[in-house]
């Protein structure tokens, strides 16, 4: 069994996935007001894509949403994003400045875990380290809106993110054939088999690999991603619905 991360008494890692609700407002005001009804529906896990926040490139605005939302959040647990134009988002920030935003996230007292693209860091291991030391949870991701890899590929990617000490690995791919999401179904299985204190993130992407999004406490993927409205990736299903279906196979499985 996975090693389950607690955080405000919200279980990541064992029995029905989280559902993780992105916010991809572009004014303070809107992400504000968005997290704000979030939390009102009782959300238990917010994404703040923060690639998508026009001010993104003004650290004190960042900084000033962060200090607004801290008393709204106290029970609801803050994923810290930005996605860069390589992995399929909106950032095109140097990757100093993208270290600068999340280390300053990190000592914000607003977010629990900040999400870090591995392989687009010079040195992830040491980044992962720093922002553990400044008490937040590390997710480190990878993303290809383009395809599934090969096999050997996607195991590559996930055994190298486990070692560099992440908290938890996320791995999203493109699915061209059903195949493709087959693949990432067992590589999910086979990866919580061989490191079972690891939580792990997967999905595959697009109409397709939507049964990804579903099927997580089958296989062991322990967050799902779910919209309140616009969608921040391709197959992402609306979070009513999906937490729905979850709801109904945790049941059924028992």
């Amino acid at each position: 069994m996975q090693q389950p991360i607690y955080i405000k008494g919200i279980c990541i890692g064992e029995g029905r996935p989280v559902i993780c609700v992105p916010v991809v407002e572009k004014d303070a005001a809107a992400v504000v007001k968005k997290i704000d009804e979030l939390v009102q529906k009782q959300v238990q896990m917010i994404e703040w894509r923060v690639d998508c926040f026009d001010e993104i490139g003004q650290p004190e605005r960042v900084k000033a949403v962060l200090e607004e939302v801290r008393p709204l959040v106290k029970d609801t647990v803050m994923l810290f994003t930005i996605r860069t134009a390589k992995q399929g988002g909106n950032a095109s920030l140097e990757e100093k400045k993208i270290l600068f935003l999340n280390e300053l996230a990190a000592k914000s007292g607003s977010i629990d875990l900040v999400d870090l693209e591995f392989f687009e860091a010079t040195k992830p291991e040491r980044e992962i380290r720093r922002l553990q030391r400044m008490g937040v949870h590390v997710i480190a991701s990878h993303h290809d809106f383009h395809a599934t890899p090969d096999d050997r590929i996607l195991r590559m990617l996930m055994e190298q993110m486990k070692q560099g000490g992440a908290d938890i690995a996320k791995l999203a791919v493109m699915s061209n054939s059903v195949d493709d999401v087959l693949r990432i179904l067992k590589l999910t299985n086979d990866m919580k088999q061989k490191y079972p204190t690891l939580p792990i993130i997967t999905m595959s992407m697009g109409g397709t690999g939507v049964i990804s999004r579903i099927v997580g406490e089958t296989v062991g993927s322990c967050v799902t991603f779910g919209a309140d409205g616009e969608v921040s990736a391709p197959g992402q299903m609306q979070m009513d619905t999906l937490g729905s279906i979850l709801d109904a196979l945790h049941e059924s499985i028992g």
